[in-house]
């Protein structure tokens, strides 16, 4: 059973609450760092808990929520162990897992609906990173 940390700001909060009632259903353990209401909150506050649960590896995965997607996708490959990227279509979940061994999924609560934010979801977490010339590519990643 995979492990997978969440966090939105309060544009992502929906989304979210549907994704963790979606992800528990299909066996994942979650656990929602916040925001737990709409209540407008600074999308850091929530990026930083996530980002440093996942760099511990205290969970497999991370997801991640906001308006655009770019606020916290900013904040959290801010740390070192992150590789964060913003899906808005299936194929970059998928690319973004298997050529860039992305360890937290960011998706643009404003600009999807929850159906896309499953197909993306499900597609990151059953993409294996694929290695083999893009794994000297990864390793420069961190400065």
């Amino acid at each position: 059973m995979k492990k997978i940390g969440i966090a939105c700001d309060h544009a992502g909060f929906d989304m979210k609450e549907y994704l963790v009632g979606w992800l528990a259903a299909k066996g994942f353990e979650v656990l929602d760092f916040g925001t737990h209401s709409e209540e407008s909150v600074d999308y850091p506050d929530y990026a930083h808990q996530l980002a440093h649960a996942v760099e511990n590896r205290d969970f497999d995965f991370g997801i991640a929520l906001c308006g655009s997607g770019q606020g916290m996708a900013m904040t959290l490959n801010k740390h070192a162990g992150i590789r964060a990227g913003i899906a808005w279509e299936v194929e970059i979940a998928r690319l973004m897992r298997q050529h860039n061994n992305a360890n937290i999924l960011v998706l643009p609560a404003r600009f999807i609906d929850n159906d896309q934010a499953t197909e993306f979801v499900q597609t990151f977490l059953d993409t294996p990173f694929e290695g083999g010339r893009h794994e000297a590519r990864v390793k420069k990643i961190a400065l």
